[in-house]
């Protein structure tokens, strides 16, 4: 009985190392898609596309009411400061209160929030997180302006308690 024969495995004929070669050489100057015509051998390397970053809930801190000593500069030192709590932020970022420039914002002073509603978003490192209610509430100012940058911690929007 005649044993068959299998044709070389791509590593016996100088393949595999020409293919590492031309991958080090993409990587290495930051090629999106590379084409190379040998004799014999046609050769086509495209990098894959990052996915578009998700957005990622971010738990919240929320306080009690706001003392005067904490009061954002929007209220005059003189002024009375509401009663409510205040929703911080957890991490430092770019503040947003609606998911692109031309959307109307997420929540608006006077409305009434639902829990799990999503209140603004922070931009940090090109991740978008959302800023949720943890309660029921109603807004009652909207304590940055859209696009500020945001310290941790920093209040950023006093709501009330349904």
């Amino acid at each position: 009985m005649a044993k068959k024969t299998s044709p070389a495995p791509a590593s016996t004929n100088g393949v595999l190392p020409k293919l590492k070669a031309v991958y080090e050489f993409m990587t290495s100057h930051n090629l999106e898609a590379l084409e190379l015509d040998e004799a014999g051998m046609h050769l086509k390397m495209v990098r894959r596309r990052a996915v578009a970053p998700m957005p990622v809930p971010v738990p919240v801190m929320m306080t009690g009411s706001a003392p005067a000593s904490t009061a954002p500069a929007t209220i005059s030192p003189g002024a009375a400061v509401p009663a409510g709590t205040t929703v911080k932020s957890s991490m430092m970022g770019i503040f947003y209160r609606a998911p692109s420039p031309s959307s109307p914002p997420f929540v608006k002073e006077g409305e009434a929030v639902k829990p799990g509603q999503i209140l603004c978003m922070i931009e940090a490192m090109k991740v978008f997180n959302e800023i949720k209610a943890e309660f029921p509430c109603t807004v009652v100012k909207v304590l940055l302006e859209n696009g500020k940058p945001v310290k941790a911690g920093q209040d950023l929007i006093l709501v009330q308690r349904v």
